[in-house]
């Protein structure tokens, strides 16, 4: 009754409100940390923490709340954390705090929290999941890519090999019944099973970074204006450890720009020359990769707004 995620696909992500003296508040990013997400987490019953992201989820129309949670991380909910005041306060465009539970299932042995061998938290314990039958199919990996919040599966394959760890047996039929996962699991209590079932979702890769350097005459609150005539590289960047991909540049500008660079340490520099008023507009970065044989290409960066004045040689 005291926190909820809205618009995320389950009860388990969505944006961060908490609810005070009956009336429901945003939070913001900055202060959402670590040890306060697994308190909300673990009052929704949703397991621990898996994503914290900003702007995820929209804004809303609830306002700020104005106190902050100073969670330990064992409160059981987070009426009993501590919290501090600060008056008048407000988020930034874009900053409201949206939030990821595992619920109890996890994708692990990647880079990427949207693929891996899946594992599901039972009775206290987490163990691989089974499939013995082979009956685990696209529709019932994308239950799980859902319930991640990592979009659809795009691939759901059988790993053989013996690991000595007891499985979970979930049942397929359930899952596609009622898309759920923590109410269809059964125990196994053999070790014969040496089949996991490994899951990749399309929201495989996060959204990319985009910054400015070189050629700024001034910051706006907006974006950044550029020198006239002045030379400016645009930065795009992903965290991530798949290695390889590509960067593509796209801006809404008088002379529209689809450029695409290799990226190198995960990230890519766009040098654009003698910057002029047909520069001005939104720049937008785009990352692609080829892994697990299927192209994989993530969400649009944020918006990067560039206006161009002054003269360099004034």
């Amino acid at each position: 009754d005291s926190v909820r995620l809205v618009h995320g696909s389950s009860l388990c992500s969505g944006r961060l409100e908490v609810r005070s003296n009956q009336s429901w508040f945003s939070v913001c990013e900055e202060d959402l940390d670590l040890n306060d997400a697994q308190v909300v987490c673990r009052e929704l019953g949703c397991g621990a923490p898996g994503l914290l992201q900003r702007g995820l989820y929209g804004e809303g129309e609830a306002p700020v709340w104005t106190s902050e949670l100073q969670c330990e991380g064992h409160e059981s909910d987070v009426l009993d954390c501590r919290r501090s005041s600060s008056a008048g306060k407000t988020c930034s465009p874009g900053a409201a705090a949206g939030l990821t539970c595992t619920g109890g299932v996890r994708l692990v042995g990647q880079p990427s929290r949207c693929a891996g061998a899946l594992e599901i938290q039972h009775g206290g314990q987490w163990r691989p999941v089974g499939d013995p039958i082979e009956d685990w199919d696209l529709k019932s990996g994308s239950a799980v890519c859902q319930y991640l919040d990592c979009g659809s599966a795009v691939s759901v394959d059988r790993t053989d090999g013996s690991t000595g760890r007891r499985v979970w047996l979930v049942s397929i039929p359930c899952v596609k019944l009622t898309s759920g996962l923590m109410e269809c699991v059964g125990l196994d209590g053999s070790y014969q099973h040496s089949s996991s079932v490994d899951v990749v979702c399309s929201d495989l890769l996060p959204q990319p970074n985009i910054s400015l350097s070189d050629g700024v005459f001034e910051v706006y609150q907006q974006g950044f204006r550029l020198l006239m005539g002045s030379d400016f590289t645009v930065t795009c960047s992903i965290q991530l450890q798949y290695p390889g991909g590509s960067f593509q540049l796209i801006s809404d500008t008088k002379e529209p720009l689809n450029r695409t660079l290799p990226a190198v340490n995960h990230s890519a520099h766009f040098l654009l020359s003698a910057a002029g008023h047909a520069h001005r507009g939104n720049y937008t970065c785009v990352y692609h990769v080829d892994i697990y044989n299927h192209s994989f290409s993530s969400s649009q960066s944020p918006a990067l707004y560039l206006t161009v004045g002054g003269n360099k040689h004034t």
